[in-house]
């Protein structure tokens, strides 16, 4: 009965959609609109351009709502993040660890309805009285002040779904749908219970109307099959207008694309990884940051800019170009400052050109160095950043650029030429160009190579496009968005590459997620949490990781994880550390760290199998915590895994108990990772007193047993040669500098004492050797003769005794020549070559 009334009610919901009797106004977070951006502050109505559209009822009483948020609300994008220096953070942290002894009040009772007050509430009370006359906007608008939090709202996410659910049932708003089926698939706040197969019901509603997170979260199900079987040409389905649009976007840029910078990252890296710093596989082992004492890789972006400005005043191009480059291509702790790049480019090719001309006893390096500022002042000016467009200016920096090849610059004259951006349009001239920047030895250029690369492949030839594809694969090892697109395309349409669906579901999915600014909240997200604001940078986050952003599903298995210290502080000497109600569901986080997991996270896998040995967020399960530690452990990948692995063999936990395989886990993670020598040794310590122990008692455990070491018998030829390389490695051993000992003593002979004392020896040991052979070889070729001529002798002698008559035969006396035999005797080869005696 049950089964048949949910059939009625999805039947009923999908008549809705399709004959919905208003018209859909655009707002916020909608993807019908042609040029439309997902904006993320989400109480902006956007006005449609497109066609006219018949005004809602209640429209009045929205525009006064927002009048009256307006007079409260601060954006997050003018919050700019800025790095403290070494000061700044010793100082931080030392304040966060003393103790906070401050007295809190009884929490206040629960209320059905939240306190509001001044604008909010006024706004609030349009916005309902809007509602009732079945106002989109102003239900979209309430459903995301109370699932955000917007404008200090109280965040009431049952709520904002009864919002949501009207709307989606009044017009089949694409973008209420969508977080419908977000809520159904998490059960955030406890708001709807979690049921994966209405979730991706809306997702697929939502996508079907164009809705850009909705295709990215449908495509990522069927990709990796959540809720549904894996389904590879469904994925592609979803994932391919996605990355249509992102690659239309980035050529509706500026001439050379969209330029922005990258915002995805993991909460955890700050810290070192899941585990910690060196304790992560993530920052252990070959990923480990290893600087030298004078490295800056533990600087901030504030030390570094402090310390390459002071160089730069004291006349150093390389620092004052770095510097330009910093401000230009910005980062995520640092905005772009096109103003101060271009200061410092200029002052770099001010050192080189002087009146129009090279100067003359220029530094070494300072030409290529200048030629490459060149080329970012002639892009500067292609693009219009910073300075006003001008295409004259841009070919005269080209043309600087170009003295010594600039890949930036022929790239840059290669557009214009083929684009005839300010000069007439050359296609020969531009290959020739491109080819300059795409073949660069010291820096291939990647833009360059894509473009050359569609050039090739418009021709459609074979070799034409083997020469496209192997341009491409060039630019993407680079990460570039286009490059990975046509990658994408030849490998889904089997042009120029083996048709793979699979292979183009990734390079489709890759462009899709490399489109933050349009497909993605990042920016908003990482605010909030820098800002301190947890909850609503996990709803940020969370969406993320519904689209298939991995950093964003291990930032929300983060998040929820309750076991991030080892040692917590107790809460009268932290208050604040208690996290609040939403981030308390361990059973979402292990969600999280299992598709985190399946996308190549070691140390979420390793995450997983915690929570299957202590049962966290689940039942305990002693057999899947062995399947995740040993699937982290393969090819000695996580050191924690391995150690987990060797402690579940010690003390019999899912595993047999056995005291030698735990010692060769053991054994095997200090060898990943030598920062675990410490908790290692401890472990084997212990662990050969429990074996020693368990021998003592004729214990059934298996003991540590010394390992066997396998003997080879060498020939004399293998012996010579492991001798030799032996003594290379010995000489060789690469701990002294080659040129530390280059200059010659005063007043000595440089060509005394040229000779190696070791090769000396190698050499002499080689003679004596060859030696030995050759006494061998004269030995048993003197016993071959000497046994030729004895069985000839014996052959003559009854030839001779025929036809005589016999006689008794005399003793023959021994010849006097003592104990020795004498030269030429046949008995003297053997003596001579040790053969006495046999």
């Amino acid at each position: 009965m049950r089964r048949h009334l949910l059939q009625l009610f999805l039947l009923w919901q999908v008549l809705a959609f399709c004959h919905a009797a208003q018209p859909q106004q655009k707002v916020l977070a909608t993807d019908s609109g042609k040029d439309h951006k997902e904006d993320s502050f989400r109480a902006e109505v956007i006005a449609s351009q497109d066609a006219v559209q018949a005004v809602q009822p209640g429209a009045d009483l929205v525009d006064s709502a927002l009048a009256e948020l307006r007079k409260i609300y601060t954006p997050l994008h003018h919050r700019i993040r800025r790095s403290h220096g070494i000061l700044g953070t010793v100082l931080d942290l030392a304040l966060k660890a003393l103790p906070r002894l401050s007295l809190t009040a009884p929490p206040a009772p629960e209320t059905s309805k939240p306190a509001l007050s001044g604008p909010l509430l006024h706004a609030t009370g349009l916005l309902e009285e809007a509602a009732r006359k079945n106002n989109s906007d102003a239900l979209y608008i309430l459903a995301e002040l109370n699932y955000y939090g917007n404008y200090s709202h109280p965040r009431q996410l049952k709520s904002a779904f009864d919002y949501y659910q009207k709307l989606a049932n009044l017009n089949g708003n694409s973008s209420a749908m969508y977080m419908i089926g977000l809520m159904y698939s998490t059960g955030v706040g406890d708001a709807v219970e979690r049921d994966q197969a209405r979730a991706l019901l809306y997702y697929t509603f939502a996508a079907d109307q164009g809705h850009t997170r909705a295709q990215m979260t449908v495509a990522h199900r069927h990709h990796t099959g959540i809720g549904t079987p894996k389904n590879c040409q469904a994925a592609v389905k979803y994932y391919k207008p996605v990355a249509d649009k992102a690659i239309a976007w980035f050529q509706s840029g500026p001439p050379g694309g969209m330029s922005w910078i990258a915002q995805s990252y993991k909460i955890s890296d700050e810290l070192g990884g899941i585990y910690g710093e060196g304790a992560s596989f993530s920052s252990a082992g070959q990923n480990a940051l290893k600087a030298s004492p004078n490295s800056d890789a533990y600087a901030s972006i504030e030390d570094i800019i402090e310390y390459l400005d002071l160089m730069a005043q004291k006349g150093d191009f390389k620092a004052a170009f770095n510097l330009g480059r910093i401000y230009y291509e910005g980062q995520r702790a640092l905005p772009r400052n096109l103003d101060l790049a271009r200061h410092y480019f200029t002052k770099v090719t001010k050192l080189f050109w002087k009146n129009g001309r090279i100067v003359d006893n220029y530094k070494p390096g300072l030409d290529k160095t200048a030629c490459k500022a060149a080329g970012y002042l002639g892009r500067m000016y292609l693009r219009g950043e910073g300075v006003e467009q001008s295409f004259k200016h841009a070919m005269f920096w080209f043309d600087r650029g170009m003295t010594h090849s600039d890949p930036q610059s022929a790239y840059g004259q290669a557009l214009m030429l083929l684009n005839g951006y300010g000069v007439a349009r050359n296609v020969p001239a531009a290959i020739e160009r491109l080819k300059i920047a795409a073949d660069a030895r010291d820096a291939d250029y990647a833009p360059a190579q894509v473009q050359l690369g569609a050039l090739y492949l418009d021709q459609g030839n074979d070799e034409d496009l083997v020469a496209a594809n192997s341009y491409f694969e060039m630019a993407f090892r680079y990460g570039n968005i286009e490059a990975m697109y046509y990658l994408a395309e030849m490998q889904y349409h089997g042009v120029g590459r083996e048709k793979s669906c699979s292979t183009a579901a990734t390079f489709y999915k890759a462009v899709a997620e490399k489109a933050e600014p349009l497909v993605s909240s990042w920016t908003e997200a990482n605010l909030a949490y820098e800002a301190n604001d947890k909850e609503l940078a996990f709803l940020e986050y969370l969406g993320l990781a519904e689209q298939g952003y991995e950093k964003a599903q291990s930032n929300v298995a983060f998040m929820l994880d309750p076991e991030q210290s080892m040692l917590p502080l107790p809460e009268w000497l932290s208050p604040s550390a208690k996290k609040p109600a939403l981030l308390q569901n361990p059973s979402l986080g292990l969600i999280y760290w299992t598709r985190s997991a399946k996308q190549g996270n070691i140390d979420a896998l390793v995450k997983m199998g915690d929570y299957y040995l202590d049962g966290i967020g689940t039942s305990a399960d002693i057999d899947k915590a062995v399947q995740c530690y040993t699937g982290a452990s393969e090819y000695h990948q996580s050191a924690q895994a391995l150690y987990n692995l060797g402690w579940m063999h010690e003390h019999g936990v899912g595993l047999n108990q056995d005291y030698h395989l735990a010692k060769r886990f053991y054994d095997s993670a200090l060898d990943t990772n030598a920062e675990a020598y410490l908790p290692v040794t401890l472990a084997l310590l212990k662990l050969r007193a429990k074996s020693a122990w368990n021998t003592l008692t004729n214990g059934r455990i298996n003991s540590i047993q010394d390992e066997p070491v396998p003997k080879k018998d060498w020939s004399l030829s293998e012996w010579i040669n492991n001798f030799l390389q032996d003594e290379q490695v010995y000489y060789d051993d690469g701990q002294y500098d080659d040129d530390l000992y280059d200059d010659v003593m005063p007043g000595g002979d440089s060509g005394i004492g040229d000779m190696d004392d070791g090769l000396l020896e190698s050499l002499l040991i080689v003679g004596l050797a060859a030696a030995l052979v050759f006494l061998v070889l004269y030995r048993q070729q003197r016993q071959q003769a000497a046994r030729r001529r004895e069985e000839g002798e014996r052959g003559h002698q009854p030839q001779q005794d025929q036809g005589q008559p016999p006689q008794q035969q005399q003793p023959q006396a021994q010849p006097q020549g003592g104990l020795f035999p004498q030269p030429g005797d046949p008995d003297f080869g053997q003596w001579a070559a040790g053969g006495v005696g046999h």
